[in-house]
């Protein structure tokens, strides 16, 4: 049966509830919808309640590099599950175009605005470049693909915290091989763990704990392709590692010669989100390509001039049929809408667009 997130009249959370007691709520005024980023409906209370103890909630997340599972898991129901498409492919190729651009080894119909802001024929000491800022040669630096995947992770579970009372966070790490110093990974992962320690008490656990405690609650996960959008590629193991936070390491024995683990907790139905972040480019005040008159297009940013912002959820009317989605450009007189996976659904008409949601860089589908 699916839980309700309730939330005090304070903002605190509280234990979720059952749907039919949550919509008697609304229906007699002892409630109201409760907004959240995540689209996961919630409701929060008019008046104080007269109790507000609650149960041990775990969050369990399982940190890939294209893909990611996470899930909320109490000893007695599991309270939501989700897939987290990373930006990790988008921020690579973004970064290889920058890289690119800077270099001076590009064509001079390419050349770059750092390289045309120089004359390379004045003295170094008398040349009109910018100074460096800071020293770019930082130990332990997070490469920006890992650090963008790390920081939507770390998105979610604020949003997560907000709906549920969690009171530990249960990540898996993986350990690369050799040096340890030098790897992205373990970096990655080093400054992420750090980052969650700030929100709940972090519990660390690799990958075989969680195939064990996955096997003992019965769960299957697909391994064929792990880009499908479903609840057996990357979130069972987000409930399986939730899951290990009700039982303790004493509660390994052995059987036929092989580790076993209790069950220790009941798995169920929860809402699955599939969740990505908005990839709007950002505003380039100098294109890849000279304009012709020297007069340049506009490309990126998130605003535009109906009105909307890039990443709204909107709804969008065109030869009587309407539609829903995501505002993900714009032309003189119309906006572009896209649905989940950023594909453009059409073009319409400014007037026949509708606001539903600001956008909060997230896309959320269930």
């Amino acid at each position: 049966m699916l839980r309700v997130p309730v939330i005090s009249p304070d903002g605190k959370p509280l234990m979720p509830t059952k749907a039919s007691r949550a919509r008697r709520w609304l229906l007699c005024g002892l409630a109201v919808v409760y907004p959240n980023d995540l689209n996961v409906f919630a409701v929060q209370l008019v008046n104080q309640p007269s109790g507000n103890q609650t149960q041990d909630i775990a969050i369990g997340i399982d940190p890939g590099k294209m893909f990611s599972g996470m899930a909320v898991q109490s000893s007695k129901i599991t309270l939501w599950t989700g897939h987290l498409i990373l930006p990790d492919k988008k921020v690579r190729e973004r970064m290889d175009t920058r890289r690119m651009m800077r270099s001076r080894s590009v064509g001079f119909a390419e050349k770059t605005r750092r390289s045309r802001r120089i004359d390379r024929k004045v003295a170094y000491s008398q040349r009109s470049h910018r100074q460096k800022r800071f020293s770019n040669r930082r130990v332990k630096r997070v490469p920006p693909s890992i650090r963008a995947n790390r920081q939507l992770e770390n998105r979610v579970t604020k949003e997560l915290c907000f709906l549920y009372p969690v009171n530990v966070i249960v990540y898996e790490v993986v350990k690369a091989r050799g040096s340890k110093g030098f790897s992205p990974v373990m970096i990655g992962q080093y400054w992420a763990i750090s980052q969650l320690e700030q929100i709940a008490p972090v519990i660390q656990k690799q990958g075989w704990e969680t195939a064990l405690k996955r096997e003992a609650l019965g769960l299957i996960k697909d391994k064929t392709d792990k880009s499908q959008q479903t609840v057996n590629t990357h979130a069972v193991d987000g409930i399986a590692l939730a899951a290990t936070h009700f039982f303790r390491r004493k509660n390994y024995y052995h059987r036929n010669g092989k580790l076993s683990v209790p069950k220790n907790c009941d798995v169920t139905n929860a809402v699955f989100s599939v969740i990505r972040r908005a990839p709007i480019s950002r505003r380039q005040l100098h294109l890849l390509q000279f304009s012709k008159g020297g007069k340049r297009r506009k490309y990126g940013g998130t605003t535009t001039s109906h009105g909307f912002r890039k990443g709204d959820y909107v709804e969008a009317v065109k030869a009587g049929i309407t539609y829903r989605g995501w505002v993900s450009g714009e032309t003189v007189r119309q906006v572009s809408v896209s649905d989940v996976n950023w594909k453009r659904i059409g073009q319409f008409t400014a007037r026949k667009v509708r606001l539903l949601k600001r956008s909060t860089g997230l896309i959320v589908n269930h």
